[in-house]
């Protein structure tokens, strides 16, 4: 069921219209009715041409586990008072398995139900609560959902997840060879959630799309900008796929991420010349960049002059966020005007920040800094499960994370314009 507020947001009639609206996670835990209300939305306030960012659970990866999650909801309603408290949650699903280990014909059909509640005992509250103890809960077809956007207008443009487009990593020769024959884009969509048993899926929808020309393809993926943001001695030429793990070939790759080894944002086009002599065409290039992408090592990177007019506003927002670790590690993201996004920063590495940005310098300083802060909210580190009690053990933990954020992640923050 949607916040009243936010029902109530998505009737307004003041409200601006946008180019790109994103619905992460909301979809697949709302009523038909609030479905109803998001859809009209979207067709009132997306712009032609933008673009509606939608992810939610699908079928058929979610079919044995409908079953699980009646049995849980019920359990919750009959046996005892509805919560969203996480203990709660956990001790349904410890008599869910008891249910299940007495030989029930369900659990003999579905024998990876039984291991999907023995990871449930381990996730925390807020995931029980939204997954599996919400009123509303309706995992859905590729399809349906499309059906769903097209009083929108609405026409599907390609998954957000990028490692879903690269057939080789997800699909066996025979599966490719089957969805080349489905001439109809939509149906092949679903015959291959059934190929790799889809459970989550996360589209890009477009309002109105445009077919561009081969050239016109080539030219803007040639001027689109990424930036290395893993340590070039920290990424691995090896991803994971529906198929299984897959080993990246080093004489494609590897000179790729010497190129990008900077951490300075880099247009395809540059690279393409950089790389020349080293037999990479821009096929693989650009198949190597979306790998790198999906893998976490690489984000996309805005011009110049967007960058420009978003650093003042990044900085703002970063200096606040960073006084908030002060208190606690709820916010785990920095932006940065190079991506125009959030990157992952955790808590004491966002303090470390904070040091230096009140002209603090080196390790040493930043742990005497970060450790003053811990003692006057009257926290410990915690390290493999124990809490450091003395202060020279604290002090020792934070100077060897202050010394290795020094080596390896500062530079790639001041790189994206964070630190």
């Amino acid at each position: 069921m949607l916040d009243e507020g936010f029902e109530q947001f998505c009737v307004r009639t003041d409200l601006p219209d946008f180019d790109f609206i994103g619905l992460h996670g909301i979809w697949s835990w709302v009523s038909d009715a609030n479905r109803a209300v998001i859809v009209d939305f979207v067709r009132r306030k997306l712009k032609v041409g933008g673009v509606l960012y939608v992810s939610y659970n699908t079928q058929p990866g979610w079919a044995p586990v409908v079953p699980l999650r009646h049995l849980l909801t019920q359990h919750a309603e009959v046996m005892g008072t509805r919560t969203r408290h996480g203990g709660a949650g956990r001790r349904r699903v410890g008599v869910c398995r008891k249910r299940l280990a007495a030989n029930a014909g369900y659990g003999r059909a579905n024998p990876k139900v039984g291991e999907r509640l023995t990871r449930l005992k381990g996730r925390n509250r807020n995931y029980l609560a939204h997954e599996y103890f919400n009123r509303d809960w309706a995992p859905m077809h590729f399809a349906e959902m499309a059906d769903w956007l097209a009083p929108a207008k609405l026409s599907y443009a390609t998954s957000a997840h990028y490692l879903d487009s690269l057939d080789a990593i997800n699909l066996t020769a025979e599966q490719q060879t089957l969805l080349k024959e489905i001439p109809d884009a939509m149906f092949r969509e679903t015959v291959r959630d059934f190929l790799v048993n889809q459970q989550f899926r996360r589209d890009y929808w477009v309002k109105g799309p445009r077919v561009l020309a081969a050239s016109q393809v080539a030219a803007a993926k040639r001027a689109q900008r990424v930036v290395l943001v893993t340590p070039r001695a920290a990424v691995t030429l090896k991803v994971t796929g529906h198929v299984g793990e897959a080993v990246l070939t080093e004489k494609i790759y590897a000179p790729i991420l010497d190129v990008l080894a900077d951490h300075q944002p880099h247009s395809l086009g540059e690279l393409e010349q950089m790389l020349q002599g080293k037999g990479i065409s821009f096929g693989h290039l650009c198949e190597a960049i979306t790998m790198f992408i999906g893998k976490n090592d690489l984000l996309a990177a805005q011009d110049e002059a967007l960058l420009s007019q978003a650093k003042a506003k990044t900085d703002r927002l970063n200096l606040h966020l960073m006084e908030q670790a002060r208190i606690s590690a709820d916010i785990s993201y920095l932006v940065s005007p190079v991506t125009g996004g959030g990157v992952t920063v955790g808590r004491f590495e966002q303090l470390f920040l904070l040091a230096q940005s009140q002209n603090l310098t080196g390790p040493e300083a930043w742990a005497g800094f970060v450790w003053q802060v811990l003692q006057s909210e009257g926290q410990r580190i915690i390290k493999e499960g124990k809490q450091l009690t003395t202060p020279q053990e604290n002090m020792a933990e934070l100077l060897k994370q202050a010394t290795e954020f020094a080596n390896t992640r500062w530079p790639i923050l001041k790189s994206l314009q964070i630190a």
